[in-house]
């Protein structure tokens, strides 16, 4: 499972997923990209059970980019607990993924393969996901900057 080595704090405050994504919304390694249609928080065994997916699929051919990481820690009490006495433990670790944000890349295959492979991994994911080709992404964004 993923997660950070070390961290500065433990826990962490909720925080907001509002607006887009302004930074990982292009797809830069890959030739198709799993991209976020709505936030989310992903937890850390989530983001495997898709990667588990799309490598079983390609069946180990090619090569698949994680561009998110679960770097945030939630917490939670136990059950039938009173309120107060502090904050909950740590139970597990999420990546806050918001509208736009391309969650992982995969290179290397047919593109039937790829969509299937990424057709697969979106069923294992919380959030509503599209599978996008890296033209179409340039499509929208680069042609303003030239």
């Amino acid at each position: 499972m993923l997660m950070p080595k070390r961290v500065k704090r433990r826990k962490q405050f909720r925080g907001t997923m509002a607006g887009k994504a302004t930074r990982g919304n292009r797809i830069t390694n890959g030739e198709y990209g799993l991209v976020a249609v709505e936030p989310a928080w992903i937890k850390s065994n989530q983001i495997e059970a898709a990667r588990v997916a799309m490598t079983r699929y390609i069946k180990r051919g090619g090569k698949v980019w994680i561009k998110i990481f679960p770097d945030k820690p939630v917490t939670t009490k136990p059950a039938e607990t009173r309120m107060g006495s502090g904050k909950g433990a740590l139970e597990y670790w999420v990546a806050v993924v918001k509208p736009g944000r391309v969650l992982f890349e995969i290179a290397g295959v047919p593109e039937e393969t790829a969509r299937e492979a990424l057709r697969l991994a979106m069923h294992k994911l919380p959030c509503k996901c599209k599978i996008a080709s890296r033209e179409e992404l340039e499509g929208g964004d680069d042609s303003e900057n030239e």
